[in-house]
């Protein structure tokens, strides 16, 4: 298999290289993540310009890429610069409404791609831990408000809910049939923001950027706001997410390679004894460890985008594996580089201990490494004959 990128990605690649470089340095982000909104609009809109939204959704959806490794080299990039930006939830559920949206649903990929719309997956319960069919919340049949024909009825909580304060509406998912944990009997809800007995509180998040709970209390839809089957939105959920647990380890060995020159550079100039310390045997052995983890980390990442558009059992088992993979290493590499700057790591002010964060953050994002290494197990169970 040629994993070498074709010539629109190395350009997309160093486009987005370039721009994060030029206009998105630590001190902006860190302004950024820590605003009232938790990302900048204006930013947005100029990732927008520059197509890198568009490049996570094919040409039939109105992007231009859409592929594994087009979501691999966008959020590669954007984890070098710590992008807060809400380009995870809009790959989710953007790849969720392509899969299984009505044509009327479709037309709102536009708004997603241009970035004048934002939207955000509203999946996990307070008490779901990663389980992804564990789902609570309830969807029952009624009568629609103008009492015209039948609609639906949403009641319960939704937890993490990124960028939920600033979404103009939710992909839910609630259960129409079925036990709290079983995969038949979900289905998915495109739900306003501004419906009626929904409700939310934004808080900021650990790691930079804004999250939100949200609840819903009897709030009214019509059929119009179903995506795809009634009880069968699980098969959508999985892939969407699929693609988002790609773009998190992407995200990751983007950081890592920061972190790691971080400490490359600090252990090249910060000198005990007269020289500097990175001629030390001790820590040059460490550090060549890290790199090799990196590594390892990257070949995850790129047999996780080879197999997203294969079949449903070798796509789960890769990405599993992937998320696996970066937990490990990502917990590992935050760990070393801050050890290998020594106190220095731990302050607020170096970017170092920003990335250190979001790689701990992003292990516990999507289901962390115990996780991801039993639904691989399980996984391969599965595939046996």
């Amino acid at each position: 298999m040629n994993f070498q990128h074709t010539e629109d990605r190395r350009m997309l690649a160093d486009t987005l290289k370039r721009f994060i470089s030029e206009q998105y340095g630590f001190a902006t982000r860190d302004r950024i993540a820590r605003s009232e909104h938790g990302f900048s609009t204006a930013l947005w809109a100029r990732f927008a310009e520059l197509g890198i939204i568009g490049a996570l959704f094919d040409e039939a959806n109105g992007g231009f890429g859409g592929g594994g490794f087009d979501i691999s080299i966008v959020f590669e990039s954007l984890g070098r610069g710590l992008v807060v930006e809400p380009f995870l939830d809009t790959l989710i559920v953007g790849r969720a409404i392509a899969r299984s949206g009505s044509d009327a649903q479709k037309t709102a990929l536009a708004e997603l791609i241009d970035g004048s719309r934002i939207v955000a997956l509203a999946h996990g319960e307070p008490d779901s831990h990663y389980e992804l069919a564990r789902v609570t919340t309830r969807a029952r049949r009624g009568v629609n408000a103008d009492g015209s024909g039948n609609g639906w009825t949403l009641t319960g909580k939704k937890a993490v809910v990124q960028h939920g304060e600033q979404a103009s509406w939710f992909l839910v998912s609630a259960r129409t049939s079925g036990d709290d944990e079983a995969q038949a009997g979900i289905t998915l809800f495109v739900v306003p923001r501004d419906a009626a007995g929904v409700s939310v509180r934004g808080y900021r998040k650990i790691d930079g950027g804004r999250a939100a709970e949200v609840t819903l209390d009897n709030v009214a839809l019509g059929d119009a706001a179903l995506l795809g089957s009634a009880d069968a939105g699980f098969a959508t959920l999985e892939y969407a997410l699929s693609c988002g647990v790609l773009a998190l380890c992407a995200e990751a060995v983007g950081a890592m390679d920061v972190a790691k020159d971080y400490t490359l550079d600090y252990l090249r100039t910060r000198k005990q004894f007269n020289v500097p310390i990175g001629s030390f045997q001790a820590l040059q052995h460490r550090m060549a460890d890290l790199l090799l983890d990196i590594e390892q980390a990257r070949s995850a990442v790129i047999n996780a985008a080879a197999a997203l558009d294969g079949e449903r059992i070798a796509r789960e088992r890769a990405v599993s594996a992937a998320k696996y993979s970066i937990g490990r290493i990502g917990a590992r590499v935050a760990e070393e580089c801050i050890q290998l700057h020594g106190g220095i790591g731990m302050t607020w002010e170096l970017p170092l201990a920003h990335y250190a964060k979001r790689l701990v953050m992003i292990d516990h994002q999507l289901g962390d490494e115990d996780h991801h290494l039993e639904r691989f197990v399980a996984l391969g169970a599965q595939a046996q004959p």
